[in-house]
Parts: C-alpha cells; sequence; structure tokens
C-alpha cells in the first residue's frame, strides 16, 4: 500500500507539511497537495489518486462542496478534515461521499492509522472485484450466480448490478455489502456485525462506514431512497434485505 498516490487538501501549510512528514516516515511518498477546492477538482481531473484527505473549510469553495465534483472522477476513499463536531456535519459529509470524518485538532498519527485503515479496504475490495470479473471472463459459459430482486438483479460472477436491466456504477465495498445482503436475506445484522462480516475486521466505536453504505446501496436499488421497501432498518436491532414477497409485512 505504500506505493499509494495520496492528495491532500488544506489551506494551512504547516498542517500539509505536518501530514507529508508523518506519512513519509511511513513510506508513503506518492503525495500531491493543494491548498484551495478548485484546484483539489483540477488535481483529480489530472491524476488518479487511491486516498483524498479533504479539508471542510476552504477558502472559495468547501470540502463540503466539491466532494461531489470529486465523486465524479473517483472513487477512491475521501477523508474529511474539520474543526466542526455536529453529528449533522459529519452525517452531510457520509451522504455526499465521505468514507471517513476526523475533527481538528487531531493525533497525526491517528490520521495515519486511518489512511492505512482505508487503503486497506481500498485495495482489497478492488482485488476482490477484479478478481470477480476475471472469473467471469474465465468461465463465461458457466451459469452466473444471480440474485433477483425484480427491481435490481445482483450477478456475483459479472460483479455487475443491474437496475431494471440497466447495469449502473457500484463502488467494489458497495457491491460486497450488497452481496453479503443478499446472500442472507430477511436477516438482521447490527453495523458492526455488517462492518466485521463485510470489511473482515472489528468496527470502531463510532464508525459511520456501514450506515454509507447502505445510504449508497438505497440510492442505487430503491425507487424512493427515502421510503426504502428492500433494505429495511429494524429499530435498535440492524438492517435487513427484505424479499419482495415480504414486503408488504415489514416496517420501513
Amino acid at each position: 500500500m505504500n506505493h499509494a498516490s495520496i492528495l491532500l487538501v488544506d489551506d494551512e501549510q504547516a498542517l500539509l507539511e505536518l501530514l507529508q512528514t508523518v506519512l513519509r516516515k511511513e513510506g508513503y511518498m506518492n503525495i500531491d497537495t493543494v491548498q484551495s477546492g478548485e484546484e483539489a477538482i483540477e488535481a483529480c481531473e489530472a491524476k488518479k489518486y487511491d486516498l483524498i484527505v479533504l479539508d471542510v473549510m476552504l477558502p472559495g469553495r468547501s470540502g463540503i462542496e466539491i466532494c461531489p465534483f470529486i465523486r465524479q472522477t473517483t472513487n477512491a476513499p475521501i477523508l474529511f478534515l474539520t474543526a466542526r463536531t455536529s453529528d449533522f456535519d459529519k452525517l452531510t459529509g457520509f451522504a455526499i461521499g465521505g468514507d471517513d470524518y476526523i475533527t481538528k485538532p487531531f493525533n497525526p498519527l491517528e490520521v495515519v492509522a486511518r489512511i492505512r485503515a482505508q487503503l486497506r479496504r481500498y485495495f482489497s475490495s478492488s482485488t476482490e472485484t477484479d478478481a470477480l470479473k476475471n472469473t467471469s471472463e474465465d468461465s463465461h459459459n458457466r451459469k452466473s450466480n444471480v440474485f433477483d430482486y425484480g427491481r435490481f438483479k445482483l450477478d456475483e460472477t459479472a460483479g455487475e448490478l443491474f437496475i431494471e436491466g440497466q447495469a449502473v456504477s457500484c463502488p467494489a465495498l458497495v457491491f460486497q455489502l450488497l452481496l453479503f445482503l443478499c446472500k442472507n436475506p430477511n436477516r438482521i445484522f447490527s453495523k458492526s456485525e455488517l462492518y466485521e462480516k463485510v470489511w473482515g475486521e472489528e468496527a470502531f466505536s463510532d464508525d459511520n462506514t456501514v450506515m454509507v453504505h447502505i445510504h449508497r446501496i438505497r440510492e442505487r436499488i430503491e425507487a424512493d431512497p427515502s421510503n426504502p421497501k428492500f433494505i429495511v432498518n429494524v429499530r435498535g436491532m440492524g438492517y435487513k434485505l427484505v424479499k419482495a414477497d415480504q414486503q408488504e409485512l415489514t416496517m420501513p
């Protein structure tokens, strides 16, 4: 993972230099830095990054404002840095495509640890998705393992998601989470259980990664993501994927 390409976006030069120093001590040498939202968008259009550290409070357009533009060019993890601490700010960052959230002031070693964790997930999920696609190409004469839920179909062998017959883009970890739920319909899983099953490691106590990925799944498979019919939240217990013949019996 030390070959990873990282973009740091912050208007504080001293902070950029601090993060660069700490990351380089950990072996990450392919690091670019910019100090505005406009520069960040241009950098992401010109180069493929494996992870982006994005400050929320930038001159001109904020990190929250530019995140959707960056998401148009990459599925790489985005880690927000900000002095804001409210749950609303955090949920806003997650909803528009952020993958993690660190509040200032912070311990630089904590940032490095979170960067390392995000890169591990990113490279692992990318490898798994490539393996699925390669398996599909090598065994195209074999029947695909397709989970058909009416409105959407998930082809495990091909690594593809279809909504009403049309293939749609699906980041690797979003695909893996949906695949796990498709293989375990009508079973309730807590956020920590889903994290441990899909990401393969113990969840952070304040980790909202699963919630974010559930939101991204709903954006793809639900006709009305605000009123989900497939992936429902069982209050106080967790999430489950409901089969069509059970939806009328399940409260959203």
